[in-house]
């Protein structure tokens, strides 16, 4: 998006500097939290990312688009429509997130970003090449209340970028914020393999969703991360394609 353009060196250089000084503290505090195989996987998955989120910006846009041409609601390019918006595609985030859990199919795009044992700010990285292909849909309702599809993009942009900070053991609880914002400790619930977190904390931003839907749950136990089948792999094609490939033999009877 060429709003967020002009900020991405920013935002790289924040990323850049928030690992390495994550990578310093763990060292210092004897809990290390990256696996240079790990690591290298989730980067590597972000870059290719970046290409096919590119690639798919403009079909996003084109679908958005056709359900915005459906409906005679139009809402006007400003800084109300995008905090609008931005409220609007937290719930459908919630939603959406919910059923890529839910639904083997679409836990087949979902599952490498649950696929590693350990988590720290890469972690974050791991997002499935092929999802932009389908997320477009499930926003489709903000697009029909007269969103323009611009800004339902960014608002789902800004959204994934919030969640970055999320990815780390080293922010404890936030007692003023928990189960009102998402945060490091609610993040850490949901990518729990644990029975008690398995499906637990969708929101993105807003805790309040998971709330009102029945699925907040916040930590009181220390996370087992990963999914409950265990190891996968480190090598990112693998990680990349093995929810689809154990949807196609029948055997995606795990969870994370």
């Amino acid at each position: 998006m060429k709003e967020i353009l002009p900020y991405a060196p920013w935002i790289l250089l924040f990323v850049v500097t928030t690992i390495i000084v994550e990578s310093i503290y763990s060292i210092y505090k004897k809990k290390p939290v990256h696996d240079p195989k790990d690591t290298a996987a989730n980067i590597f998955i972000i870059v290719g990312y970046q290409f096919f989120k590119a690639a798919t910006l403009t079909w996003q846009l084109y679908i958005l688009g056709i359900a915005y041409s459906l409906t005679p609601l139009r809402l006007p390019n400003n800084a109300y429509t995008f905090f609008g918006a931005l409220f609007l595609a937290d719930f459908l985030y919630y939603w959406y997130h919910r059923w890529m859990h839910e639904f083997k199919p679409l836990w087949a795009f979902h599952l490498v970003h649950h696929s590693s044992q350990r988590l720290n700010l890469t972690t974050s990285f791991r997002l499935n090449w092929l999802s932009p292909l389908i997320s477009a849909f499930f926003f489709l309702p903000a697009a029909l209340a007269g969103i323009p599809p611009t800004t339902i993009v960014l608002s789902f942009t800004v959204n994934l970028l919030y969640q970055y900070w999320l990815h780390t053991e080293f922010i404890g609880k936030l007692p003023f914020l928990e189960g009102i914002l998402n945060t490091p400790s609610a993040h850490r619930v949901h990518h729990g393999s644990n029975p008690i977190y398995i499906d637990k904390n969708y929101s993105g931003i807003l805790m309040i969703w998971d709330r009102i839907f029945g699925t907040y749950q916040p930590e009181t136990e220390k996370v087992k991360y990963g999914i409950t089948q265990g190891f996968i792999s480190y090598n990112p094609f693998i990680l990349l394609l093995h929810g689809f490939y154990d949807l196609f033999r029948g055997k995606m009877n795990y969870k994370g």
